[in-house]
C-alpha cells in the first residue's frame, strides 16, 4: 500500500508562521503579566523575568484581596454587569419584537430615529448634565439605565426575530395567547443562541467598562474594578495601596506587583468565560450582517 505524499504549500508554511506570530504577540502581554504577578514583588524590580517566575510568590495576591477597596469594587463591577446586562437583554428584545410588527404605528419614525442614535450622540458634557439633572450622577443606577438599550442589538434581535416562522405567533394568537405570552413562552425561548450572544457582548462591556465610574462617579465605594484599576495605572496611586495592606504579604510586594495582580483578578472571568461563549461570536455576528 503506498504511503500519500503529504503536500506542504508555501503559502500554508508562510500563513502558520504569520498566524504564530500573531497569536504569540497577542498571548504574551498577558502571560508575562501572570508570571510578574506571582514574583516576589521586589525580586521584579532587577527585571529579567521573560518565561517563568524567578521567586514563586502568591503575597501579591493576598495583599490585594486584603484590601478593602477592591473587595468592594468587585462587588460593584458583579452586580452591574449582572443587572445592566439582564435589563439591556430583556428591553433590547421586546423593543425588537415590537418593531418586527408591520402594522405597528410609526414603525418607520422609531427606526429612523434608532438607526440616529447609532451614528451620532449628544457628547460628553450633554450626556454628564443630563445624567446630573436626572439625578443619576453618583449613583449606582447611572450604570443601568444609560446602558439599557442599544440599537445595534435591537437590530440583531429583529434580524434573528424575522426568521422564526411566523405560523408559531399564528398558532398561539389562535389559542388566545397575547402579546406578552407569545414573547415570554415562545420567542424567548426560542432565541437562546442570539440571547447568549448579546449577553456575551453586553456582559464583556459592563465589566471592562472604566469610564463610567471615572466621569460619573465620585464615592470610592460606588466605583467598579476596571476603574478601580485605571487609578493604579493611570493616576500611580498604588502606593497608597501597598501602605494599606503592609501586613504579611505587604512586607514583599510593591506598587508594580500590585499593579500585576490586580490587572489579573481583573480580566480573570472574562478570559474563563470566552472559550464557552467564542462560537456565539461568528453566529452574532452574521446575524447582524444581515439586514433588517
Amino acid at each position: 500500500m503506498k504511503k500519500r505524499a503529504i503536500n506542504i504549500k508555501p503559502f500554508d508554511v508562510i500563513n502558520t508562521i504569520i498566524m504564530i506570530c500573531i497569536c504569540f504577540s497577542m498571548i504574551y502581554p498577558f502571560y508575562f503579566c501572570v508570571i510578574n504577578s506571582f514574583n516576589d514583588g521586589y525580586d521584579a524590580m532587577k527585571g529579567g523575568i521573560y518565561w517563568w517566575p524567578r521567586v514563586l510568590s502568591i503575597d501579591n495576591y493576598i495583599a490585594v484581596f486584603q484590601n478593602d477597596g477592591l473587595a468592594t469594587a468587585f462587588m460593584v463591577t458583579i452586580l452591574r454587569t449582572l443587572i445592566a446586562t439582564t435589563l439591556h437583554v430583556f428591553f433590547s428584545a421586546m423593543v425588537a419584537y415590537g418593531l418586527c410588527k408591520k402594522d405597528l404605528i410609526g414603525r418607520k419614525t422609531y427606526m429612523m430615529l434608532g438607526i440616529i442614535t447609532i451614528f451620532f450622540n449628544g457628547g460628553l458634557i450633554p450626556t454628564f448634565l443630563l445624567i446630573n439633572q436626572l439625578g443619576m450622577y453618583n449613583k449606582f443606577i447611572v450604570y443601568i439605565i444609560p446602558t439599557m438599550l442599544n440599537f445595534i442589538n435591537v437590530i440583531i434581535f429583529m434580524t434573528f426575530f424575522k426568521q422564526l416562522p411566523i405560523e408559531l405567533e399564528e398558532s398561539a394568537i389562535v389559542d388566545g395567547a397575547a402579546d406578552f405570552r407569545i414573547f415570554f413562552r415562545i420567542i424567548l425561548p426560542l432565541s437562546k443562541s442570539v440571547i447568549a450572544t448579546i449577553v456575551l457582548f453586553v456582559g464583556v462591556f459592563n465589566w471592562n467598562d472604566y469610564f463610567m465610574g471615572v466621569v460619573y462617579v465620585m464615592d470610592e465605594a460606588l466605583r467598579p474594578i476596571q476603574t478601580f484599576l485605571y487609578k493604579i495605572v493611570a493616576e500611580n496611586a498604588t502606593q497608597a495601596l501597598q501602605n494599606q495592606v503592609m501586613g504579611t504579604a505587604g512586607k514583599r510586594v510593591t506598587s508594580q506587583s500590585i499593579k500585576y495582580a490586580t490587572m489579573i483578578i481583573a480580566i480573570l472571568p472574562v478570559v474563563c468565560s470566552y472559550p464557552f461563549l467564542q462560537k456565539y461570536f461568528v453566529k452574532g455576528l452574521l446575524i447582524g450582517s444581515i439586514k433588517a
